[in-house]
């Protein structure tokens, strides 16, 4: 039998044994060289996916930070916007010319000054707006033991913006107080038989008190913004987490003569801690504007981040070294219905 052979005189046995040589596989080095080659590619998307994480997560840490602000911001504004609002009625509150027999309501909380419960009495200056700064846990004449020392109490009374779809005689349902009145005089009630006054119409009653406590969630800490609120009984409620400190300072015009330049404009903004009984009394002034701030803090600590800053809250300078970060939120509101005159 003849075997075949190449021109290089190689017979098909030979020249296979000899391919199987030469693809026996990668030598060593390429080996450590395609290695290499793969980890500086995974290290460099490792890197870009680590950056993302982080990027995202402070991100998310500051829309967090964003939204909560905010949205305290909003509902304090908003609140104080509408202060000492009294539907129909003209004039100050007082039951000269306001009737209420009412007793006090469950979870009564008093603050500063001789009349400044949730309904008038007969001695002093009814206080429709009041705020102090918390010395110590227990506020409002001890009703409330759980605030944050340092932030501010905020106290409003008014009626709510739109009347209700009830006239004399109507049964004002169960669960609220109510106000009717005309431009002259009104009457503070609370669920049952509305009150005969000519030209009159309804209000709910509001009494609404803000101030900061810290509420333990499992290791952490985390500071909230309380709101009373007035039904059939006053309670509070967390309305928004993450926040740390809230701080007004009161605009004070102190020209009293309508005919004067300089009527209807601020003299000072006034911290609560410097504020006095005749200032909230409106008796030789009137707060006609409220400053306000709000420190905003996130939820959860980032180990990764250290907050060193100052923040200034009106005259509070509030230094920080920990790992949470803030963001610093403020407005200035008119209060139209005090500064409104009546022609």
């Amino acid at each position: 039998m003849k075997i075949k052979k190449n021109k290089q005189g190689l017979s098909v046995n030979q020249m296979a044994k000899l391919g199987r040589k030469y693809q026996s596989g990668f030598s060593l080095v390429e080996v450590f060289v395609a290695l290499i080659i793969g980890l500086v590619i995974f290290a460099g998307v490792l890197s870009v996916f680590v950056g993302m994480r982080t990027t995202t997560s402070e991100t998310s840490s500051y829309g967090e930070l964003q939204e909560n602000g905010r949205f305290a911001i909003s509902v304090l504004t908003d609140d104080l916007l509408r202060q000492d609002f009294w539907g129909d009625y003209i004039g100050f509150v007082d039951l000269s010319r306001i009737s209420s027999t009412l007793a006090a309501p469950v979870g009564e909380c008093v603050g500063g000054g001789i009349n400044n419960g949730t309904f008038p009495l007969a001695v002093g200056h009814f206080r429709t707006l009041w705020g102090e700064t918390a010395t110590s846990a227990k506020i409002l004449s001890g009703c409330r033991e759980d605030a944050k020392i340092g932030s501010d109490i905020l106290q409003l009374k008014r009626v709510v913006s739109t009347p209700l779809a009830l006239t004399a005689g109507d049964v004002a349902p169960a669960g609220n107080y109510y106000f009717v009145s005309n431009m002259n005089t009104g009457v503070i009630f609370s669920a049952g038989i509305v009150p005969n006054i000519e030209g009159s119409q309804v209000w709910e009653y509001q009494h609404h008190i803000y101030y900061v406590r810290e509420e333990t969630h499992g290791s952490n800490t985390v500071p909230v913004l309380m709101q009373g609120r007035l039904a059939n009984t006053l309670s509070f409620a967390p309305i928004i987490d993450g926040i740390e400190l809230v701080r007004f300072e009161y605009g004070v015009d102190m020209e009293t003569d309508p005919t004067d330049p300089g009527y209807g404009i601020v003299n000072a903004y006034i911290p609560a801690t410097s504020m006095t009984d005749e200032l909230w009394n409106n008796a030789a002034s009137r707060i006609i504007s409220v400053k306000v701030y709000v420190l905003a803090r996130s939820i959860l600590e980032d180990k990764k981040y250290t907050n060193t800053n100052t923040y200034k809250l009106g005259n509070l300078t509030y230094t920080v070294n920990d790992n949470y970060r803030r963001l610093l939120f403020s407005s200035t509101v008119t209060l139209y219905n005090a500064g409104m005159d009546i022609w």
